[in-house]
C-alpha cells in the first residue's frame, strides 16, 4: 500500500510539472455559475498544481473596500462589471495561477479576451437542481438572486451565460461528488488540452 501511495505521488507531481511547464505564464480561470464550486475546487486544484489561488471577487472586495452585495446595492451591477473587468484583467498579468472568476464576468467581451489571451478556462458546469441546493444555503450572499423567484431567475441566467461559458477552453462537470475527483478531472483534462504528459505516460 505504501508503494501504491508513493508511485501516486510521483504520478501526480510529474503531472503537476508537466502542465506548469506547457502553461507558463498563463493562469487556469475558473468559469461558471454561481454555486459550481470554482472556490472550493479553484483551492485545491491550486494546492496539486503548487500556484496561487485568487477569488477574484475577493479581490474586487478588497480594491472597493466593501462587500459585493454592498456594492450592488449602492452602486449597481453596471459599476460592479466595470470593477470586476478592471481586476481580473489585473490578476491576469500574474500567472501562473488558479483564478476563480465571478459568475458574470465572461459577460464582458474584454474579460474574456483577456482569458482567452493569457489563460486556459475551464467551464465548472452544474445541473440547475444542483446549483439550486448549494445556492440555498448561502442566498443572502447571491445579489442576482435577491429576487420575487431566485429559482426563475437563477434558470434565466443560465440562459443567458450558458453559451458564453461554453467558449471556455475545457469543460468539466460539477456535480455531488468528492472535490478530489473533480481536480482529478480538471488534471487529465488540462493534461489533454496542453499536451502534458508525465514522463511514465500515465495521468493524474
Amino acid at each position: 500500500m505504501a508503494d501504491i501511495t508513493v508511485q501516486n505521488d510521483e504520478n501526480e507531481q510529474a503531472s503537476a510539472a508537466a502542465i506548469l511547464g506547457l502553461l507558463g505564464p498563463r493562469s487556469i480561470v475558473l468559469v461558471g455559475m454561481m454555486g459550481v464550486g470554482k472556490s472550493s475546487i479553484g483551492r485545491r486544484l491550486a494546492a496539486r498544481l503548487g500556484v496561487p489561488f485568487v477569488d477574484a471577487d475577493s479581490e474586487i472586495e478588497t480594491a472597493a473596500g466593501m462587500s459585493i452585495p454592498d456594492i450592488f446595492a449602492r452602486h449597481g451591477e453596471a459599476y460592479f462589471r466595470n470593477g470586476e473587468a478592471r481586476v481580473i484583467a489585473r490578476l491576469l498579468e500574474s500567472g501562473p495561477q488558479v483564478l476563480a472568476s465571478g459568475g458574470g464576468a465572461v459577460m464582458n467581451a474584454d474579460t474574456r479576451a483577456t482569458i482567452k489571451a493569457k489563460g486556459v478556462s475551464i467551464w465548472l458546469k452544474a445541473e440547475f437542481d444542483v446549483l439550486m441546493r448549494r445556492i440555498a444555503k448561502r442566498k443572502n450572499e447571491r445579489p442576482m438572486l435577491q429576487t420575487d423567484d431566485p429559482s426563475e431567475t437563477l434558470r434565466q441566467l443560465l440562459i443567458t451565460r450558458e453559451p458564453f461559458y461554453a467558449l471556455a477552453d475545457l469543460t468539466v462537470q460539477s456535480r455531488e461528488a468528492p472535490h478530489e475527483t473533480i481536480v482529478a478531472e480538471i488534471m487529465r483534462a488540462l493534461t489533454g488540452f496542453l499536451g502534458a504528459m508525465p514522463p511514465d505516460g500515465s495521468v493524474a
